[in-house]
């Protein structure tokens, strides 16, 4: 089985070692500094279960996709529909494209039963706008995929692993298909975790409500995890967003596979360690919203669930990802998902 990494940075170039490692055929795909640095001297990962390091090819091509049975897609939710109509073109027919996307992914509506309470949902703006990359991508290539881990790049070429393994894979329809059994042998034999689930959707929110929680309010206070968990307001903000999104998850007929509690409790655990948004906004990079915050807002008023807290905390993070990304704003202009 051949792999290729699009998007080979914190997450993409970690995965990438590691099915290396394991004695996987893998191809990472990565621009900049990251790559020449991979180039020059492989990836180097700096782990608290051992240290490592792994010489993958690397290119800049997406050329390379054309030849691997599996992409595992790595890229931010917003740089999907820019890049979905070439990606189409370049996957091989029966491969599989493994989306390892924070919060709601596109292709979530996918082989889904009518929602509760609204049978016109099939796609949301926030995360394909236009519909974009479901017209680009056939349904017959997506794998879902939710990544509990944690890394940082800390100088290009080397990976900070902080903490999780975890690779959670899952058919759109629920089926526990060869594909996502042979990805799976393939993760576990480079030191990861990787359980195929038939209800990927439950995970999908377990990791969200962390994610519309802890993401943009890391951003707006620079607060590292723990830190979050040192003040009562805080904590109590997070029950507020947590409760809201659970409210969201419930129309969705969500079961929640763990308390929230346990959720929360878990997020604040992780202590020392600042979130992929925080980590973006101080590279000035765009902030991932829309596909987090944004989806809930949307699929909120699609369902007629008040989400106040969400809708606030959104708010502020969008206009600060604007303000420093040096749009002009007008005092009528909307602080929607773009």
């Amino acid at each position: 089985m051949k792999f290729a990494v699009l998007g080979a940075g914190a997450i993409g170039a970690y995965v990438g070692a590691a099915l290396a490692r394991g004695g996987a055929d893998v191809t990472l795909v990565a621009r900049g500094p990251h790559l020449d640095a991979m180039r020059r001297g492989g990836v180097r990962v700096l782990s608290p279960r051992g240290d490592f390091s792994a010489h993958p090819p690397v290119t800049d091509e997406l050329a390379a996709v054309a030849g691997a049975d599996v992409v595992f897609v790595a890229l931010k939710a917003y740089s999907l529909p820019e890049i979905a109509p070439r990606l189409g073109e370049s996957l091989a027919p029966g491969a599989a494209a493994v989306w390892a996307q924070n919060g709601i992914p596109w292709w979530y509506f996918q082989s889904l039963p009518e929602v509760p309470g609204n049978a016109a949902t099939t796609s949301l703006e926030s995360v394909d706008p236009g519909g974009i990359i479901a017209k680009s991508i056939g349904p017959e290539h997506n794998v879902g995929c939710v990544a509990y881990c944690s890394t940082e790049i800390i100088e290009p070429g080397v990976i900070r692993h902080i903490e999780g393994t975890r690779f959670t894979l899952g058919e759109p329809d629920g089926s526990k298909s060869p594909r996502c059994a042979r990805i799976s042998e393939a993760f576990a034999a480079g030191g990861l975790k990787a359980p195929v689930e038939t209800r990927l959707r439950d995970q999908i929110w377990l990791k969200l409500v962390g994610n519309v929680a802890f993401n943009p309010t890391t951003a707006l206070t620079r607060a590292k995890l723990g830190e979050l968990g040192t003040t009562t307001e805080m904590v109590e903000l997070l029950r507020a967003i947590f409760a809201e999104c659970a409210a969201v998850a419930e129309r969705l007929g969500i079961r929640f596979p763990v308390s929230l509690d346990r959720r929360l409790e878990a997020g604040l655990a992780v202590g020392d360690h600042r979130t992929s948004m925080l980590q973006d906004l101080e590279a000035g990079k765009r902030l991932e919203l829309d596909c987090m915050t944004g989806a809930v807002v949307e699929l909120a008023g699609r369902l007629g669930v008040p989400v106040p807290h969400v809708q606030t905390v959104h708010a502020c993070a969008t206009l600060l990802d604007r303000l420093r990304q040096g749009d002009r704003l007008g005092p009528g202009d909307r602080l929607g998902p773009r």
